[in-house]
């Protein structure tokens, strides 16, 4: 499977995950909502990882790397709460929207941290994004 297709079935799963939150959110605190939906994400992972056969492996993973896999997953979990607090205050359309100005967001920081270059065509591209939310918000 190549990368644009993962990216792909991860921007669908990451819509139903939206819609489904949303729908899931009438009646329960949102943080008790992220922990049940967190719940079945570990389940899965795990599952998978031992399906694999690939648990052994967290052994050899150096600190470094594991280092930065928990400062992501608290990164992680730290959006999923506000995220699902703002599905439960707001609507999926102006959530969603916000949410997404993360790629603005990342492409920055890319740039700042990892060193990624921006390129023209990028910066447009960011651009129209940043324009497009600000229309759909406004």
């Amino acid at each position: 499977m190549s990368a644009v297709t993962c990216a792909l079935l991860s921007a669908f799963f990451a819509t139903l995950t939206a819609l489904l939150a949303k729908a899931g959110l009438h009646g329960i605190d949102s943080n008790l909502a992220t922990a049940v939906r967190t719940g079945v994400i570990l389940l899965l992972a795990w599952s998978i990882v031992a399906w694999q056969g690939t648990a052994p492996l967290l052994l050899r993973v150096p600190g470094r790397t594991l280092f930065f896999l928990v400062a992501s997953g608290l990164a992680t979990g730290l959006s999923w709460l506000f995220y699902f607090r703002a599905l439960q205050l707001g609507k999926v359309s102006l959530v969603a929207a916000l949410d997404k100005t993360s790629l603005a967001m990342t492409v920055l920081l890319a740039c700042l941290v990892l060193g990624e270059a921006i390129t023209w065509k990028t910066a447009a591209g960011v651009a129209l994004i940043l324009g497009g939310t600000l229309l759909m918000i406004l």
